[in-house]
């Protein structure tokens, strides 16, 4: 028996193969979130409920059709922050951990599985890749915690609560989650730009992409004999970072200027400010809220959704369809209207390959998150075609922002928003090589012809 399971998996791609065990690390939280330990005395948590849970925390998106301070206990709240990681962090980055603690050796099909699942090019230093992920994840979350629960002692009665608080909100910010134990988001501390502060960098060093933050650790941590020669930056974190950062400062303009005479008229600027910047930050891909956003209007919902469709950066805890493949297809349009054929940026060319996925990745998400919004539209009518339209949004881009009708969907309509959190996880790289199984060459060509497009 246990022959032919090999077979059948040594048949699949690493694709298909990362995406059983996302499926795997879903049904052992469903049991994790089934044991009544988790849960407050007396409350009790329909099935799919718990499924939609599950999907949601191993996603790390935080769309919950419950108060989560009100239905888990504090036992539940560490079994969240527990499969937090899997999902922040990723699943093979936290098997591998577990292989080097037991002293397996780490093989070829393992590497293969590292590779896919944190979108590298190369079986080499995919080890020392991991470790470096678990360690700087892991810090960030310590630190935050740390600071953020120290900070919370004048909001709580007791130091055990305070740090609980300031535990939960670092995991959650640091895995861009945004799941809270407050139950009401971030909205007790709109008024504390310090925490604010703290889970804005939280998010930011989260969703920017662990290669980032690897190559800024090596460039601040550099030999004294590497300081007399210039250190590089990869092309992949220059324009990761400089594409973050112009979303986030167009999104908080955005933010500001629409809401200028709606909300946040007759506020304070620096309110107005730390509530755009908050919100802009937390559309990457946290979740977390310091306010209503039933209280924006229309141009922002519609501003924060697209920008949750874009998402975070490859090979953080973000979903979406990714910074850099929105850049790729801003630069690939500039060019293209230019009609330059190659596309050249900080003294790099783009590989043409690149540029093909980063179009089919973005056809994909829309073809599929429109599919979505109509299928709920139908299935539960009964809500606003906006707040549909930022629920599929958040779900896909594993945000978890939500105008408040999650609890209120059909079953179908949590099915729907279930399947699209699984793949904003996975990623629609590995989405599109699940369906195309593994690479094949062709043996043969036919004639090529033009069509007429446009």
């Amino acid at each position: 028996m246990w022959s032919r399971v090999r077979i059948l998996l040594e048949k699949l791609s690493p694709a298909q193969v990362i995406s059983g065990y996302y499926l795997l690390a879903v049904t052992v939280s469903i049991l994790l979130f089934s044991i009544p330990a988790v849960h407050r005395p007396g409350v009790e948590v329909d099935f799919i409920d718990t499924v939609f849970t599950a999907v949601s925390v191993v996603s790390d998106t935080g769309l919950t059709v419950f108060n989560i301070s009100e239905t888990y206990s504090v036992f539940g709240y560490f079994i969240i922050m527990l499969v937090l990681q899997f999902g922040g962090i990723g699943i093979m980055a936290i098997s591998t951990f577990f292989w080097m603690i037991l002293g397996r050796k780490i093989g070829l099909r393992e590497r293969r599985l590292i590779m896919v699942d944190n979108n590298q090019f190369a079986l080499s230093g995919l080890v020392q890749l991991v470790r470096e992920i678990i360690k700087i994840i892991l810090l960030i979350e310590l630190i935050g915690a740390l600071i953020l629960g120290f900070h919370f002692l004048k909001y709580y009665p007791t130091w055990q609560e305070a740090f609980l608080q300031g535990l939960f909100a670092s995991v959650s910010a640091t895995t861009n989650a945004g799941m809270d134990i407050t139950g009401e988001s971030h909205a007790p501390f709109a008024g504390d730009y310090f925490v604010q502060l703290i889970n804005i960098l939280q998010i930011i060093l989260g969703a920017i992409g662990f290669p980032v933050l690897i190559e800024v650790k090596e460039y601040l941590f550099r030999r004294k004999s590497d300081l007399k020669y210039p250190f590089r930056f990869s092309l992949f974190a220059k324009l990761t970072t400089s594409t973050y950062g112009i979303l986030l400062v167009l999104g908080t303009i955005l933010i500001l200027l629409f809401e200028f005479k709606h909300y946040f008229q007759g506020l304070p600027w620096h309110k107005s400010f730390f509530y755009a910047l908050f919100q802009a930050a937390t559309t990457r891909s946290a979740g977390l809220t310091t306010m209503d956003i039933n209280e924006f209007s229309m141009p922002t919902l519609l501003v924060m959704s697209i920008f949750m469709f874009i998402g975070g950066s490859p090979n953080s805890v973000g979903g979406g369809i990714r910074t850099t493949t929105f850049a790729l297809n801003m630069l690939f349009i500039y060019h293209f209207a230019k009609g330059n054929r190659e596309i050249k940026i900080f003294n790099r060319e783009l590989h043409q390959d690149d540029i093909i996925k980063s179009l089919a990745i973005t056809l994909l998400a829309i073809v599929m998150c429109f599919i979505s919004v109509v299928a709920l539209s139908i299935s539960d009518s009964q809500h606003q075609l906006i707040a549909i339209f930022l629920e599929v949004c958040s779900a896909f881009g594993t945000v978890g922002l939500s105008m408040g009708i999650t609890p209120e969907l059909s079953i179908f309509g949590k099915c729907v928003l279930m399947i699209l959190m699984f793949i904003g996880r996975i990623g629609l790289t590995s989405f599109l090589f699940i369906i195309g199984g593994n690479k094949k060459q062709a043996n043969y060509h036919y004639p090529k012809e033009r069509v007429i497009i446009g």
